[in-house]
């Protein structure tokens, strides 16, 4: 590296957006998600890795007062207030059943499919490929100008048979998904150092 070069290839501008930033948004601002963002966002977040590009991650967007009021009771009760005033909430799910579309997503191998169906250690696959996808999910939505606000408290075979009843899709997170309250904002906690979670051998 020259004296003019950094580590990173990101400008400092999209270093910020993407994490020193970006919050994890517990309130929201009035001001709505369109369909057209929800689809940038999707354009870009499709190219993260998975194991033989099997892509797992099958969303559900709440946006509507009906569909909404079907979620919340799911929701433990620290995380409703934040599901009612969120302009759009994404449920992510890892869709077991992924190997049916082996011969779109990975078309070099014929036998993708078959041996799919046959590996008993499909849904752990498709959990842990669908969080990976998460994780870009979220930096996905900071790149779109917006906040997530990712959340675990809920109930999960409730919010599976309320919106992905008669699927092979099992529900991982539900993301908040806006234009962050500025005044809702809390000081933002400490990091662990490189040294700390860091073994170099």
């Amino acid at each position: 590296m020259t004296a003019t070069t950094t580590p990173l290839a990101l400008s400092g501008e999209a270093q910020d957006l993407l994490f020193r930033e970006a919050r994890t948004a517990s309130a929201f601002t009035s001001e709505p998600v369109t369909d057209e963002r929800l689809r940038a966002v999707h354009d870009l977040v499709k190219w993260a890795p998975t194991s033989m590009n099997t892509q797992p991650l099958r969303v559900v967007y709440v946006r509507g007062d009906a569909a909404r009021a079907r979620l919340l009771p799911h929701m433990s009760e620290g995380n409703r207030a934040k599901v009612a005033s969120a302009p759009v909430v994404a449920l992510l799910a890892a869709d077991v059943d992924f190997h049916e579309h082996m011969g779109k997503v990975f078309p070099h191998f014929a036998g993708a499919r078959d041996m799919m169906e046959a590996n008993p250690g499909r849904a752990e696959m498709a959990k842990l490929n669908a969080a990976l996808q998460v994780g870009y999910f979220i930096v996905g939505v900071r790149a779109a100008g917006l906040a997530a606000g990712p959340m675990t408290g809920f109930d999960a075979e409730a919010v599976r048979a309320e919106f992905f009843a008669g699927t092979a899709q099992v529900p991982l997170v539900v993301v908040n998904i806006g234009h962050p309250d500025p005044e809702a904002s809390f000081p933002r906690n400490p990091r662990l150092d490189f040294e700390e979670i860091s073994t170099v051998l």
